[in-house]
């Protein structure tokens, strides 16, 4: 099979202003061009589900069930978004330090199951247990955890946060944090039934984290080497089935570049070249990918582009996770990530970052940061009041368009190429197309344009019938309809995802 690249099979991009005198934009899906492997669509319960989860229970069941939940109402609209995994703070302790922890904000301190006295407690954490056991009673079957600092037991300064951006871990604490992470996923499976696939165990390691924003911890590569290879041997000996995700880079260009920061750059080549100081491909528990933060790397859109073939290459062909994302910063004018912003403003500028990095970086996995805030930003998927017992919530379009993604394209789908020759493009429509494992095909549509657009739907092994769609727009949030025809209209400032099943014998 002829090799396709990134390039090829890259964003899609369609003509803006089409009115329905128009005739249709024709999208060809050729089902035999082949592109990543999905693993996962996810979110985190950082910092607010350790209080959400011990809320009245129609509150926190509606929380769990707009994340988790791929049911549907008597009228076939969907409850959630049916993440596929769940990211769990593995917190470090600074809850239990009050404030002493020198972390100003309660809601970003995080409790530890290891405590003060070196014994464990259980109970710890109560609020994120249950939703992890909401997550798999709802189907989740995918769980990591991740630490943003190391426990307070083992760190230099017996906090959760670094001084004068220094490592915070000394390298004879790195068998002590093995443990700790053999120990937490030993005692979360005896709490839930629930075996972490996946541990994180550095965050963002180029920050300097010495501010007391939050729990956090920088590391160099060779550090993050350390730690690494002492948390492999550990699992070993006890025979976890557990895979280490790293490094988790604060934004894409340290994975294929130094940057400001060569001693924390460069970090495909550092931990995957087998010819480096810092080789880690060799470790029985690695999991064989990458994973970085998409953050300051969105805007514009050209920039985007460029930096996500940069590292499609760099990756050389080692599968891609954008492990963390919210809207930050300014974005060159284009989107601030100040204020809330619960309409389609932002949940559109999220859909094209969510497309860029699934079609020209090739993720395999796209996960967003806060699932739930209290916060007037845009980092959470749903809002709530900041309030530790009960308190008022609220769903995002930027949640359904995530769902767009999460609910339709499962893990274990392949992203297939989009064809098309329209003439005079623009950026304002995007389309990608994924086949599932049940022989479905899930083809996303963003149309952050002003006017409605109609497009035609074909392709070799694709039926023309038997279709059905769900749009997300001001005016709903993955509205179903069944599609007659070859057409669909996709409405102004919408994202829309057409579903239907393949015919396998013409194919």
């Amino acid at each position: 099979m002829k090799k396709i690249t990134g390039a090829l099979l890259g964003c899609m991009v369609l003509q803006q202003g089409m009115s329905q005198h128009q005739p249709p934009i024709r999208v060809n899906i050729d089902l035999a061009a082949k592109a990543q492997t999905i693993h996962n669509f996810a979110a985190s319960d950082a910092w607010s589900c350790q209080f959400t989860g011990t809320w009245p229970d129609n509150k926190r069941n509606q929380l769990a069930d707009w994340l988790f939940s791929r049911d549907t109402t008597a009228d076939g609209q969907p409850k959630g978004i049916g993440l596929s995994m769940w990211r769990f703070n593995i917190g470090a302790g600074s809850a239990g330090q009050g404030d002493s922890s020198g972390i100003r904000d309660e809601w970003r301190r995080a409790d530890c199951f290891l405590g003060a006295d070196n014994h464990y407690d259980w109970q710890k954490a109560a609020g994120q247990i249950w939703f992890l056991n909401a997550a798999k009673a709802r189907g989740v079957q995918q769980f990591l955890g991740f630490l943003n600092s190391p426990p307070v037991a083992f760190t230099r300064n017996g906090k959760a946060f670094a001084d004068k951006g220094q490592c915070n871990l000394s390298p004879e604490q790195y068998p002590a944090v093995a443990g700790f992470l053999k120990d937490v996923v030993l005692g979360v499976k005896r709490l839930t039934g629930i075996t972490f696939g996946f541990v994180s165990p550095v965050n963002e390691p180029q920050w300097d984290w010495s501010d007391g924003g939050q729990e956090g911890c920088p590391y160099n590569n060779e550090q993050i080497y350390g730690l690494v290879k002492a948390i492999d041997q550990t699992f070993g000996r006890h025979q976890l089935p557990t895979r280490i995700l790293i490094p988790e880079a604060g934004k894409l260009n340290y994975l294929y570049a130094g940057e400001d920061k060569p001693a924390k750059g460069t970090q495909v080549a550092a931990f995957f070249d087998p010819h480096s100081p810092a080789y880690l491909g060799d470790c029985a528990h690695i999991y064989k990918a990458v994973a970085g933060h998409s953050y300051f790397t969105t805007s514009p859109q050209d920039t985007a582009v460029a930096i996500r073939k940069r590292l499609h290459t760099a990756l050389k062909g080692i599968p891609f996770w954008q492990s963390e994302y919210c809207i930050l910063g300014d974005n060159a004018g284009e989107m601030n990530g100040s204020k809330v912003d619960l309409g389609m403003d932002a949940a559109l500028y999220v859909a094209r970052v969510v497309h860029t990095d699934l079609t020209v970086a090739n993720a395999a996995s796209w996960q967003w940061w806060l699932a739930i805030s209290p916060y007037d930003y845009k980092d959470g998927l749903i809002y709530i009041d900041k309030n530790k017992t009960d308190g008022q919530i609220h769903d995002t379009k930027m949640l359904w368009v995530l769902g767009n993604y999460s609910r339709f394209i499962r893990p274990g789908a392949q992203r297939v190429a989009v064809q098309w020759k329209e003439e005079n493009t623009t950026r304002d429509i995007l389309v990608s197309a994924y086949r599932n494992k049940d022989n479905t095909l899930a083809v996303v549509i963003v149309n952050s344009s002003a006017a409605d657009v109609t497009i035609e739907v074909d392709g070799k092994g694709i039926p023309r019938g038997n279709r059905r769609s769900y749009t997300t727009s001001d005016k709903g949030n993955l509205l179903p309809a069944n599609v007659n025809g070859r057409t669909l209209v996709a409405p102004a400032r919408s994202v829309v995802t057409i579903t239907q099943q393949l015919n396998i014998h013409k194919q």
